[in-house]
């Protein structure tokens, strides 16, 4: 038998053996993944039911925020806010960890040379001493690959892919946010902008009512106490301007930070009093645990998770494996090269047997992990309840607030007109014009502040509800920078 036949036939030998394990690969331990049972109301305070009408959580941003300014804002958010480009990277670091753990079964080559020279001093025969040079040269190819028989691998690529999927559930979730910050900051705005005026109108007022007190005065008709309480009203209104404009100047900062720019002025759109209240046609409660962003990535989590219970278990299993190398090795000396070929095939397994409890806690460890993914799951089911009945008990209530308010302020603006006039006809002290004008201008405020409420309503809905994370146009325009897609990759990182 020649050298490369006995090479052959034990290559064969050393690969029929090796078949049964490569079957067995097909069968992973660890559980599988069994999605936990989450019991959900039958009925909640404020319950979303069944609708004919599309879900509000389904429509695009851009059909909700009809405000062109609100609009180009978000564009402007959606390609420069670094939290978002924060969660884009993550996702690229997770599909490369994908192909990190999915490279440790497939076989690994590497490459080995040396060469190297000597110059010895030696003893020849009768005593006399002379010198030798050597040379050597090595050059090998080696070749390792695992044989997941028990699935490690394989579950460590899953938690990887899961990891994958939750990022890509948190930038949707940050895009949600982003959205919804964003417009519920633009609509304070825009009622710190109504406050301004109601500030500007009564300092007007006050400063009209005290110039006539000033008058009544000066003629002797009334003493000093009004001049020196309408004084006092007017001071207070003035610098309750000097508030809202540095409010409105932090408002218009937080906004630029958002849309990822430095602080700058904010264009608006429709003043407060002109906004329009979106109309939400609803869907149904169940969907909250299909939409929301912050649901999903606690279920990859949950699944990642599991994932990672099962490579725990399989670190107690032996790992089976194939080496081999290939090469040539040759020595010089005295100019005369002498080379050879030379080859190696090992199949190993190497297991523990004693890890001091390591491999014990790190199984529990995992199984800690798993538990703790699944109250965190559940915790977060509650809380999109929990935000989506806020969110509608706020649309029930506010509507009819607005109403009550609006019609205070037109009573408060009648009794202060007749307040004047009644002053006017010295049928009325002074006192009875500032407690008028007083009432008027807060009750102003409250209805401006409610208005606002109003439109922040439908914003807390439109993320309690899981809606803003679908990126998908349904018209054809895409108002949506391609800057925040992340690049297209399977879930080998390929």
């Amino acid at each position: 038998m020649t050298e490369k036949t006995a090479m052959t036939f034990g290559t064969r030998r050393c690969v029929g053996a090796l078949l049964p394990a490569v079957l067995l690969a097909a069968c992973a331990i660890g559980p599988p993944y069994k999605a936990p049972e989450t019991a959900l109301p039958t009925g909640f305070r404020s319950q979303i039911t069944a609708s004919d009408a599309v879900s509000f959580a389904d429509l695009p941003w851009w059909s909700v925020f009809q405000d062109a300014r609100l609009q180009g804002l978000i564009n402007d958010a959606l390609a420069n806010n670094q939290d978002l480009k924060v969660a884009v990277a993550r996702i690229e670091e997770a599909r490369a960890l994908v192909g990190v753990a999915a490279s440790q079964g497939k076989p690994q080559v590497g490459y080995e040379t040396a060469v190297g020279g000597e110059k010895a001093l030696t003893v020849q025969q009768g005593g006399s001493a002379g010198t030798v040079v050597y040379g050597a040269l090595s050059s090998l190819l080696n070749v390792a690959w695992e044989v997941d028989v028990w699935g490690r691998i394989r579950k460590e690529t899953e938690a990887a892919k899961a990891n994958v999927l939750a990022q890509e559930d948190v930038r949707r979730g940050v895009i949600l946010t982003l959205v919804s910050d964003l417009a519920a900051d633009y609509f304070r705005l825009i009622e710190l902008d109504r406050e301004l005026s109601i500030a500007e109108e009564s300092a007007r007022v006050y400063k009209s009512t005290l110039d006539l007190f000033t008058l009544r005065s000066d003629a002797g008709r009334d003493s000093k106490l009004p001049v020196q309480r309408a004084q006092a009203v007017y001071d207070s209104s003035t610098a309750d301007i000097e508030d809202i404009k540095r409010r409105i100047a932090e408002q218009e900062n937080a906004i630029s930070t958002l849309a990822g720019a430095y602080p700058r002025d904010i264009e608006r759109g429709a003043p407060l009093t002109e906004q329009t209240v979106p109309e939400t046609p609803l869907g149904t409660t169940t969907a909250l645990l299909q939409r929301r962003p912050d649901i999903l990535e606690a279920e990859q989590s949950m699944i990642g998770a599991n994932a990672e219970v099962g490579a725990a278990l399989a670190n107690f299993f032996p790992k089976l494996g194939l080496s081999t190398f290939a090469g040539i090795q040759g020595v010089d000396v005295n100019g005369t090269l002498n080379g050879f070929g030379i080859w190696n095939f090992v199949l190993n397994a190497v297991g523990p047997i004693y890890s001091g409890g390591r491999l014990e806690e790190l199984y529990h460890q995992r199984q800690a992990y798993w538990d703790e993914a699944v109250a965190k799951y559940r915790q977060k089911v509650l809380v999109a309840f929990q935000e989506t009945s806020n969110a509608l008990a706020q649309q029930q209530t506010l509507a009819p607030q607005r109403l009550a308010l609006e019609s205070q302020v037109s009573a408060l603006r009648k009794s202060s007109d007749l307040a004047m006039a009644r002053y006017r006809a010295g049928r009325a002290s002074y006192f009875e014009v500032l407690e008028a004008e007083q009432q008027l201008f807060p009750a102003e405020d409250a209805l401006a502040q409610t208005q606002r409420d109003q439109l922040v309503a439908v914003v807390n809905l439109y993320k309690a509800l899981g809606g803003g994370w679908n990126t998908q146009v349904t018209d054809g325009a895409d108002p949506v920078p391609a800057l925040v897609e992340p690049q297209t990759k399977n879930m080998n990182g390929e």
